[in-house]
């Protein structure tokens, strides 16, 4: 299973605070069949994104996870907050927050207000080369109450990421209710665990895999944790996706007999 989510790297931003639990976490994930992992750190107005620093923690934790022989690769990523700063530069430098620089962005949205120029800062990412990925939507109080604005996101070509824990009910009822809705219906790309620590927020995988597996089918569910965030994480386009369910309904031209009926 490929993660493409998790605060990894210590001591940039709200996740690991030191190497040790950088460690004890990149162990934790290992044991529970994740390959590889996207360090994504926040860019927004508390932390600051500084691509060498992460490349140097990068290679320092790599070496110390091979040393000890897990099946773990480590690549870069940036959980990106859509601020007017951050988007300047992501369009200046694409490759600056994407994944491992190949065009994958992790993009936040904010908790609560949604901006009605969201549809044109996807657009015009994508125009300067980006592929967004709207990170745990299920979390958005205001998606929440009204998930109809992703229609058009989705259509327009934004990718869904939704949190393990929220399937797995453990971020609140409403995020769980949200993220099996977004499941039943097909319109989530990437599942991954944003993990922070080995306690509330720990790097696991399987047990959702096996969940989606379950309810959702086993090519969902390998998809979802496998063929796609590998090809993000390789810049890769996204292998055959299976059909989004009512995305497109109200875009079928009717037949004679629905013109007659609804006009």
């Amino acid at each position: 299973m490929i993660d493409i989510h998790h605060h990894l790297l210590w001591g940039l931003d709200d996740g690991a605070a030191t190497l040790e639990t950088s460690l004890a976490m990149a162990r934790m994930a290992a044991a529970d069949g994740i390959t590889h992992v996207v360090c994504s750190p926040h860019s927004n107005g508390q932390y600051v994104y500084q691509p060498a620093v992460i490349d140097k923690k990068i290679a320092e934790l790599q070496h110390q996870i091979n040393q000890e022989g897990l099946n773990l690769k480590l690549g870069r990523g940036c959980d990106f907050h859509l601020s007017y700063d951050n988007i300047q530069e992501a369009k200046a430098d694409p490759a600056r927050f994407s994944i491992n620089g190949l065009g994958y962005l992790l993009a936040e949205i904010p908790d609560y207000g949604l901006s009605p120029s969201l549809t044109e800062v996807f657009y015009q990412l994508q125009i300067d080369g980006l592929s967004p990925i709207l990170t745990h939507p299920e979390r958005n109080a205001t998606l929440q109450e009204d998930a109809s604005r992703l229609v058009d996101w989705l259509r327009g070509g934004v990718l869904i990421q939704i949190t393990a824990g929220s399937v797995m009910g453990r971020m609140g009822k409403k995020a769980e209710r949200m993220a099996h809705e977004l499941l039943a219906k097909r319109w989530v790309h990437f599942l991954a665990t944003d993990a922070h620590n080995i306690t509330s927020r720990p790097p696991k995988m399987r047990e959702v895999f096996e969940l989606v597996a379950q309810q959702y089918g086993p090519d969902y569910a390998h998809l979802l944790c496998v063929s796609n965030p590998l090809a993000a994480f390789l810049g890769k386009p996204l292998p055959g996706q299976l059909e989004p369910l009512g995305l497109y309904d109200d875009m079928k031209p009717k037949r004679w007999w629905q013109r007659l009926t609804w006009g």
